[in-house]
């Protein structure tokens, strides 16, 4: 049976994994960013959880998941303003922004282990790391960047590559839970891989401002996974797993996806705007 869920777990999470770069190359990075950070391999890791732990662990794990996606949030930031800032090259970036999320994801963890075991439940936590996910992913998106389509295709080889981390990640996230390491087991299946692959696919195939422009729309998204960790800590021993996991992966999309969506194309359209008045004022001054 543990076996079973590891496997299973790992298998959907690399197949998603696998279609977040071509998201995003069809549809540019804002839709693409978008998309590409719908819940998908949290899925497959809260069902994996719930299947051979507690209600009680598997409220911990999923506790720790907003500020697993608020880490991520700050791994992104790590490439949106490093290169330039730095002058980092594709290499450097990818080794900064990982002893971030190390460094950033490791005193998350003591956080959380003192604040629970003090009395905090997690629920609670889970709703504050939530609120913090939003207001970081509102504050970075809050001046639209550039967000161009890819125009190279990204080789199959790194496909493979991309969907083979998250498969791994989701895997050791299920079998921590199996273990009673609830908050490592949250933690690990809220990893960037699918963020770093993306980030490094693209680099790669289009340049470095195909990725920029999609880490933004990406962190906002992102907080759709953080919603469906709160929801699931709720529904899922309501209604079951399977149920529960459908039910809470329909609200995430309809209450948080759908509006950030809206919300990344009238900051895109303030932000048009503006830059063609811009343009009129200096066209008119010369």
């Amino acid at each position: 049976m543990l076996l079973t869920s590891i496997l299973l777990s790992a298998l959907f999470a690399g197949i998603v994994a696998t279609l977040v770069t071509i998201a995003i190359e069809k549809f540019g990075g804002r839709t693409g960013g978008v998309l590409a950070t719908i819940p998908t391999t949290i899925v497959p890791a809260a069902l994996g959880m719930y299947s051979i732990s507690g209600e009680a662990e598997f409220a911990q794990s999923m506790s720790i998941v907003p500020l697993g996606m608020m880490v991520n949030a700050i791994f992104l930031l790590v490439w949106i303003h490093a290169p330039h800032r730095f002058g980092l090259s594709l290499v450097g970036t990818t080794i900064l922004s990982l002893i971030v999320w190390t460094l950033i994801g490791s005193l998350g963890l003591l956080v959380s282990s003192e604040l629970q075991a003090s009395g905090v439940d997690a629920l609670t936590y889970a709703v504050s790391g939530l609120g913090l996910l939003i207001l970081l992913g509102v504050w970075t998106t809050w001046t639209s960047r550039p967000a161009p389509k890819g125009s190279r295709s990204v080789r199959p080889s790194v496909l493979i590559l991309r969907g083979s981390a998250a498969a791994t990640a989701i895997g050791i996230a299920v079998w921590f839970s199996s273990l009673s390491y609830p908050f490592v087991s949250g933690l690990v299946s809220t990893f960037p891989a699918i963020f770093l692959t993306s980030m490094i696919a693209l680099w790669l195939a289009q340049g470095q401002d195909v990725p920029q422009g999609a880490a933004g729309p990406m962190m906002l998204g992102g907080a759709s996974v953080g919603v469906y960790a709160v929801v699931a800590i709720v529904l899922f021993p309501m209604l079951g797993p399977v149920l529960g996991s459908i039910i809470t992966w329909l609200i995430s999309i309809i209450a948080w996806t759908i509006p950030a969506y809206i919300y990344l194309q009238w900051r895109q359209s303030l932000t048009s705007l503006d830059q063609r008045s811009e343009a009129g004022t200096s066209t008119m001054s010369s």
